[in-house]
Protein backbone atom coordinates (compact mmCIF):
# COMPACT_ATOMS: atom_id res chain seq x y z
CA UNK A 1 0.00 0.00 0.00
CA UNK A 2 1.60 3.59 -1.05
CA UNK A 3 2.10 5.93 1.49
CA UNK A 4 0.47 9.46 0.51
CA UNK A 5 1.32 12.88 2.58
CA UNK A 6 -1.05 15.67 1.44
CA UNK A 7 -0.35 19.58 2.61
CA UNK A 8 -2.91 21.92 2.56
CA UNK A 9 -0.73 25.32 1.87
CA UNK A 10 -3.24 27.29 1.84
CA UNK A 11 -4.09 30.35 4.39
CA UNK A 12 -6.61 33.22 4.95
CA UNK A 13 -5.38 36.67 4.40
CA UNK A 14 -6.81 39.42 2.93
CA UNK A 15 -9.90 38.63 0.75
CA UNK A 16 -8.51 34.78 0.59
CA UNK A 17 -10.05 32.76 3.05
CA UNK A 18 -8.36 29.78 1.84
CA UNK A 19 -11.39 27.55 0.59
CA UNK A 20 -10.60 26.60 -2.64
CA UNK A 21 -7.75 24.56 -1.66
CA UNK A 22 -9.41 23.08 0.98
CA UNK A 23 -11.55 21.88 -1.41
CA UNK A 24 -8.86 20.41 -3.81
CA UNK A 25 -6.74 18.95 -0.81
CA UNK A 26 -10.59 17.23 -0.10
CA UNK A 27 -11.06 16.05 -3.50
CA UNK A 28 -7.61 14.39 -3.48
CA UNK A 29 -8.41 12.34 -0.13
CA UNK A 30 -11.70 11.57 -1.40
CA UNK A 31 -10.29 9.90 -4.49
CA UNK A 32 -7.35 8.16 -2.78
CA UNK A 33 -9.67 6.83 0.05
CA UNK A 34 -11.92 5.76 -2.86
CA UNK A 35 -9.11 3.80 -4.11
CA UNK A 36 -8.36 1.88 -0.95
CA UNK A 37 -5.06 1.52 -2.06
CA UNK A 38 -3.29 3.96 -0.52
CA UNK A 39 -2.22 5.18 2.79
CA UNK A 40 -3.08 8.59 4.38
CA UNK A 41 -1.81 11.51 6.59
CA UNK A 42 -2.41 14.89 6.09
CA UNK A 43 -0.96 18.52 7.08
CA UNK A 44 -2.72 21.89 6.98
CA UNK A 45 -0.33 24.54 7.36
CA UNK A 46 -2.83 26.57 9.32
CA UNK A 47 -2.94 24.78 12.11
CA UNK A 48 -0.35 23.91 14.92
CA UNK A 49 2.05 21.28 14.30
CA UNK A 50 5.01 19.66 15.44
CA UNK A 51 8.16 20.23 13.65
CA UNK A 52 10.01 16.62 14.23
CA UNK A 53 6.32 15.17 13.12
CA UNK A 54 6.12 16.63 9.98
CA UNK A 55 10.01 15.70 9.43
CA UNK A 56 8.46 12.43 9.84
CA UNK A 57 6.17 12.84 7.39
CA UNK A 58 7.91 13.70 4.54
CA UNK A 59 10.45 10.62 5.49
CA UNK A 60 7.42 7.92 5.79
CA UNK A 61 5.72 8.96 2.39
CA UNK A 62 5.77 7.43 -0.88
CA UNK A 63 4.72 10.53 -2.22
CA UNK A 64 4.30 13.84 -1.24
CA UNK A 65 1.23 15.74 -2.88
CA UNK A 66 1.55 20.12 -2.60
CA UNK A 67 -1.31 21.89 -2.60
CA UNK A 68 -1.22 25.83 -2.61
CA UNK A 69 -2.36 29.28 -4.13
CA UNK A 70 -0.25 31.24 -5.58
CA UNK A 71 0.57 34.96 -4.01
CA UNK A 72 2.23 37.42 -5.83
CA UNK A 73 4.03 35.06 -8.11
CA UNK A 74 5.04 32.96 -4.86
CA UNK A 75 3.76 30.34 -2.27
CA UNK A 76 1.87 31.92 0.85
CA UNK A 77 4.19 32.92 3.66
CA UNK A 78 2.59 30.60 6.11
CA UNK A 79 3.29 27.68 3.55
CA UNK A 80 6.95 29.13 2.84
CA UNK A 81 7.50 28.97 6.44
CA UNK A 82 6.14 25.58 6.58
CA UNK A 83 8.68 24.39 4.31
CA UNK A 84 11.67 26.61 5.64
CA UNK A 85 10.99 25.12 9.26
CA UNK A 86 10.24 21.57 8.24
CA UNK A 87 12.93 21.04 5.89
CA UNK A 88 15.69 22.90 8.13
CA UNK A 89 14.38 20.54 10.59
CA UNK A 90 15.09 17.43 8.86
CA UNK A 91 18.70 18.30 8.64
CA UNK A 92 20.39 14.69 9.11
CA UNK A 93 17.23 13.32 10.14
CA UNK A 94 16.10 11.99 6.96
CA UNK A 95 15.13 14.87 4.73
CA UNK A 96 18.66 16.41 3.68
CA UNK A 97 22.59 15.91 4.69
CA UNK A 98 24.35 18.36 2.96
CA UNK A 99 24.45 21.02 -0.41
CA UNK A 100 26.07 17.59 -1.84
CA UNK A 101 29.59 19.06 -2.13
CA UNK A 102 32.99 18.15 -0.71
CA UNK A 103 35.61 20.58 0.35
CA UNK A 104 37.77 19.02 -1.90
CA UNK A 105 36.16 20.00 -4.98
CA UNK A 106 33.31 22.65 -4.18
CA UNK A 107 32.69 23.00 -7.74
CA UNK A 108 30.76 20.10 -8.40
CA UNK A 109 27.96 18.25 -7.21
CA UNK A 110 25.88 20.80 -5.10
CA UNK A 111 22.43 19.71 -4.59
CA UNK A 112 23.12 16.16 -4.39
CA UNK A 113 22.41 15.54 -0.29
CA UNK A 114 19.10 14.72 -0.15
CA UNK A 115 17.83 11.71 1.58
CA UNK A 116 14.44 11.61 0.36
CA UNK A 117 15.36 9.53 -2.87
CA UNK A 118 12.60 7.21 -3.84
CA UNK A 119 10.30 9.77 -3.33
CA UNK A 120 8.24 11.52 -5.66
CA UNK A 121 5.73 14.39 -5.24
CA UNK A 122 3.09 16.38 -7.17
CA UNK A 123 2.13 19.96 -7.13
CA UNK A 124 -0.87 21.46 -7.62
CA UNK A 125 -1.18 25.67 -7.79
CA UNK A 126 -4.27 27.69 -8.07
CA UNK A 127 -4.01 31.26 -10.25
CA UNK A 128 -6.37 34.12 -10.44
CA UNK A 129 -4.47 34.12 -13.82
CA UNK A 130 -6.02 32.39 -16.87
CA UNK A 131 -4.48 29.96 -18.33
CA UNK A 132 -3.73 32.03 -21.47
CA UNK A 133 -1.74 34.26 -19.62
CA UNK A 134 1.23 31.36 -19.97
CA UNK A 135 0.71 30.50 -23.14
CA UNK A 136 -0.50 33.29 -26.05
CA UNK A 137 2.65 35.08 -27.75
CA UNK A 138 2.16 38.66 -25.73
CA UNK A 139 1.09 37.90 -22.88
CA UNK A 140 2.21 38.56 -19.38
CA UNK A 141 4.47 34.91 -18.34
CA UNK A 142 6.04 35.54 -21.75
CA UNK A 143 4.81 31.66 -22.94
CA UNK A 144 6.73 30.66 -19.95
CA UNK A 145 5.09 27.76 -17.98
CA UNK A 146 3.77 27.58 -14.36
CA UNK A 147 6.48 24.75 -13.91
CA UNK A 148 9.65 26.81 -15.88
CA UNK A 149 8.46 30.20 -14.42
CA UNK A 150 7.22 31.12 -11.00
CA UNK A 151 7.21 27.36 -9.50
CA UNK A 152 11.08 26.39 -10.87
CA UNK A 153 12.23 27.39 -7.49
CA UNK A 154 9.68 24.84 -5.91
CA UNK A 155 10.94 22.14 -8.04
CA UNK A 156 14.16 22.66 -7.39
CA UNK A 157 14.01 22.43 -3.63
CA UNK A 158 12.27 19.54 -4.23
CA UNK A 159 15.57 17.86 -6.17
CA UNK A 160 17.87 18.95 -3.34
CA UNK A 161 16.08 16.83 -1.04
CA UNK A 162 15.99 14.22 -3.42
CA UNK A 163 12.32 13.76 -4.61
CA UNK A 164 11.19 13.45 -8.34
CA UNK A 165 8.83 15.41 -9.81
CA UNK A 166 5.05 13.71 -11.09
CA UNK A 167 3.14 16.06 -13.67
CA UNK A 168 1.44 18.36 -11.59
CA UNK A 169 -1.96 20.19 -11.99
CA UNK A 170 -2.72 24.33 -12.34
CA UNK A 171 -5.93 25.48 -11.23
CA UNK A 172 -6.48 29.28 -13.71
CA UNK A 173 -8.98 31.75 -13.16
CA UNK A 174 -9.74 30.91 -9.64
CA UNK A 175 -11.24 34.32 -8.53
CA UNK A 176 -13.23 35.63 -11.88
CA UNK A 177 -14.18 31.96 -12.82
CA UNK A 178 -15.11 30.14 -10.12
CA UNK A 179 -18.60 29.80 -10.55
CA UNK A 180 -20.36 26.23 -9.77
CA UNK A 181 -20.35 25.21 -13.17
CA UNK A 182 -16.48 25.66 -13.80
CA UNK A 183 -15.71 23.95 -10.45
CA UNK A 184 -17.52 21.08 -11.89
CA UNK A 185 -15.24 21.25 -14.71
CA UNK A 186 -12.15 21.65 -12.54
CA UNK A 187 -13.10 18.54 -10.27
CA UNK A 188 -13.99 16.39 -13.13
CA UNK A 189 -10.33 17.27 -14.66
CA UNK A 190 -8.20 17.02 -11.69
CA UNK A 191 -9.79 13.73 -11.30
CA UNK A 192 -8.78 12.25 -14.32
CA UNK A 193 -5.41 13.51 -14.03
CA UNK A 194 -5.37 11.69 -10.38
CA UNK A 195 -6.48 8.46 -11.69
CA UNK A 196 -3.27 9.08 -14.53
CA UNK A 197 -0.91 10.15 -11.92
CA UNK A 198 -1.47 7.38 -9.56
CA UNK A 199 -2.28 4.01 -11.65
CA UNK A 200 1.29 3.64 -12.10
CA UNK A 201 2.87 4.55 -8.71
Amino acid sequence: MKKIFIINGSQNFAHSGGKFNETVTNWTIEFLKNSKQFEIKTTDIKQDFDLDEEVEKFVWADVVVYHTPVWWFQLPNLFKKYIDDVFTAGHNKGIYKSDGRTRTNPDINYGTGGQLHGRKYMLTTSWNAPATAFTLPGEFFEETSVDDGAMFGFHKMNKFVGMQKLDGFHFHDVEKGATAENIDIFKENYTNHLEQTFKNL
